[in-house]
């Protein structure tokens, strides 16, 4: 396996981690009660476009996933 191989593949990982961390803080911003104090319109404006964020990044990291992973090493 060569070094651009083994790069590409790190950094899919970590895009994938991110993907539960984008999810996750849209998620704790709309419906965590300690962040009352937080006007709720203003929670909602900022947690929807984290998670339609978190829903596009799942989609190049499914992406991802399926060309470092599943394709064979020919194509490379």
């Amino acid at each position: 396996m060569n070094s651009k191989k083994l790069y590409d593949r790190i950094f899919t990982i970590f895009g994938t981690v991110m993907v539960f961390f984008y999810f996750g803080l849209g998620y704790f911003l709309i419906f965590s009660p300690m962040l009352d104090y937080i006007d709720k319109p203003l929670r909602v404006f900022i947690g929807i476009p984290l998670l339609i964020y978190g829903v596009y990044r799942a989609v190049t990291s499914f992406q991802k996933i399926r060309d470092n992973f599943f394709s064979s090493d020919d194509d490379a």
